[in-house]
């Protein structure tokens, strides 16, 4: 049969897959506790606080692997699922592989030369197939939470600077941050100034905008201060809530709809 008896055609509206990376502290784990029904797989220890369902603590690759497969395969209302966070499952993928192939570092798996961190990409992917049957046939949604790390990024159109990205090792970010629908950097809103320091120099302070340590906010397009982007248009910051986040999704979904029409 020729493949353009398949072809489709229109929109096809389906979960959101979405990284949530930010700093310490800022609100990330709430933000997915706010995710419809969700159901957390833990890779690290901090959810005691939270009122939400989760796995016990995974002590392994194989607890993460064998906790997507029974949201896969068992009758649950689950609708959201949370893995919470990538950096630690990262770790135990890391230790997977080190134990595989009898050596104490990610650095020494296969020999070297960073052939471990290719490697790692293999749990990834599975760990994607799991994600990608929750959301395509149990039509629940993905939220994976990280941590934050600055790193330097040489751009090739101007000066090199630092920005916020996920910790992850590169090749794990950029297969995971392809795969998301949006990649959104949670922070807190500050302003700076500068104010004598006495002996003609000058000191920056930092101040957060807002009650308690600050306004907390999702950037979802990115730009020199971080890693961020999203399929749904959004332009603008948004408060760290889902529910701010899901009724800017769906006005420019249906805004979209509306002029395809």
């Amino acid at each position: 049969m020729s493949m353009l008896a398949n072809v489709q055609r229109g929109r096809t509206p389906k979960p959101p897959r979405i990284l949530c990376y930010g700093v310490e502290g800022v609100g990330k784990s709430t933000f997915g506790s706010q995710a419809p029904k969700p159901i957390f797989v833990q890779c690290e220890d901090g959810l005691d606080e939270i009122d939400c369902d989760k796995f016990p603590l995974a002590d392994s690759y194989d607890d993460v692997a064998a906790a997507l497969m029974d949201l896969r395969r068992e009758k649950h209302s689950y609708e959201s699922v949370v893995i919470d966070s990538l950096d630690w499952l990262e770790r135990l993928i890391w230790d997977k592989l080190c134990e595989q192939h009898g050596v104490s570092s990610i650095e020494k798996v296969d020999g070297g030369y960073a052939r471990g961190y290719t490697h790692a990409l293999t749990f990834w992917r599975e760990i994607i197939d799991h994600l990608n049957a929750l959301r395509n046939v149990r039509g629940m949604v993905v939220l994976l939470i990280a941590h934050s790390k600055v790193e330097r990024f040489e751009d090739p159109e101007s000066s090199s600077y630092d920005r916020y990205s996920p910790r992850l090792h590169k090749h794990a970010s950029a297969l995971v941050s392809e795969w998301c629908d949006a990649v959104l950097f949670a922070t807190r809103k500050i302003r700076t100034q500068s104010e004598d320091a006495g002996f003609n120099k000058k000191r920056t302070i930092a101040h957060a905008l807002g009650k308690n340590g600050g306004e907390r906010i999702l950037r979802c397009v990115g730009g020199p201060s971080c890693v961020a982007k999203n399929r749904y248009s959004i332009t603008e910051e948004l408060p760290l809530e889902w529910a701010a986040f899901i009724q800017a999704m769906s006005s420019n979904q249906e805004q979209g709809a509306n002029n395809d029409g």
